[in-house]
């Protein structure tokens, strides 16, 4: 029964495992910048820690998603790590737009605001790199 919802499910839960571990890159470079060097109620130095926390974690979700996730066997590994990127940078421009909306503009809590931009940005990743960067030709 295990291996049959294994076998069904084997991508989203790999994207959920995955998804995790890179929440996991992420939120603690994240917060080891703002609870280190970056001051979080400078709206200069939170993107700062957003972008830096976002390059880390994109680079560690492109090559777990390729290999653990969607199996890629894509040769030309340059195009295809280019349009994750892309897909990648839209993501960042929304997680950019609501820290800023929630952080800055209303006074949210940046670690509790950073948390929701977290499971908004995975639903959209999956989405994208599914039916886009990773898609069976």
């Amino acid at each position: 029964m295990i291996k049959d919802l294994w076998n069904r499910y084997r991508e989203i839960i790999s994207y959920l495992i995955v998804g995790g571990l890179t929440t996991v890159v992420s939120l603690g470079v994240y917060y080891g910048l703002v609870l280190t060097v970056l001051d979080p109620r400078n709206p200069i130095q939170l993107q700062a820690a957003n972008i830096l926390s976002w390059i880390c974690a994109v680079t560690f979700a492109y090559f777990t998603n390729r290999s653990f996730v969607f199996q890629s066997k894509n040769s030309n590994m340059l195009t295809e790590a280019a349009g994750f990127f892309a897909s990648r940078v839209s993501t960042l421009l929304m997680d950019m737009a609501i820290m800023f909306v929630t952080v800055t503009l209303m006074g949210m809590s940046d670690k509790i605001a950073k948390l929701i931009v977290q499971v908004v940005v995975t639903i959209m990743n999956y989405v994208l790199s599914k039916f886009l960067v990773f898609r069976n030709k």
